[in-house]
């Protein structure tokens, strides 16, 4: 499915929808969200007044429930509310800005910057390939790419990722 951007059109069911399931549409398609944390999701969607039969089935789902059982639904309850998924890459590039969003507010330290995985995503902006070459893919790494100056290597991260929070993000408009 593709992503929709439709925030023009005054039924669009993503201006409508409870953001955190909207978010957590577009974490889940860049692989940033646990399955067992969208029952709970879907339960708090429920709250907020969306309903829909697999809505329901999916709040009614343990955490530890199948994750294959819970991605089903959770797509399903998507496709029910109107919800697209997005594209992947674009998915990749939201979680990207977020988890810049996040260290330039301090809410995420420089271990949890730590992963092979950000390696991979392709920026589509100056910005984003300047946060990403300054990822290192492992903690075994670290030393071994920055030297000793983890201090100016912290700087330059906290630099590009101010770079990339005032660009406008992709993902999800409210």
């Amino acid at each position: 499915m593709a992503a929709r951007d439709d925030s023009s059109e005054p039924d669009n069911p993503v201006r409508s929808a409870y953001p955190p399931l909207v978010e957590a549409a577009w974490l889940y398609r860049a692989d940033q969200v646990c399955p067992e944390d969208l029952p709970m999701t879907a339960a708090q969607a429920l709250a907020r007044g969306m309903d829909t039969p697999a809505l329901c089935d999916l709040a009614g789902l343990p955490r530890r429930a199948d994750p294959r059982d819970i991605r089903d639904t959770f797509e399903l309850a998507l496709e029910e509310l109107g919800i697209a998924l997005p594209d992947h890459h674009l998915a990749r590039r939201y979680a990207l800005h977020r988890l810049a969003t996040r260290f330039a507010a301090g809410e995420v330290d420089l271990a949890e910057l730590v992963s092979d995985e950000w390696s991979v995503t392709e920026g589509a902006t100056a910005e984003e390939h300047v946060f990403v070459a300054l990822l290192p893919t492992c903690a075994c790494c670290i030393e071994y790419t920055l030297g000793i100056d983890e201090a100016a290597w912290e700087t330059q991260l906290r630099i590009a990722a101010s770079a990339l929070v005032s660009h406008p993000t992709v993902g999800p408009h409210f």
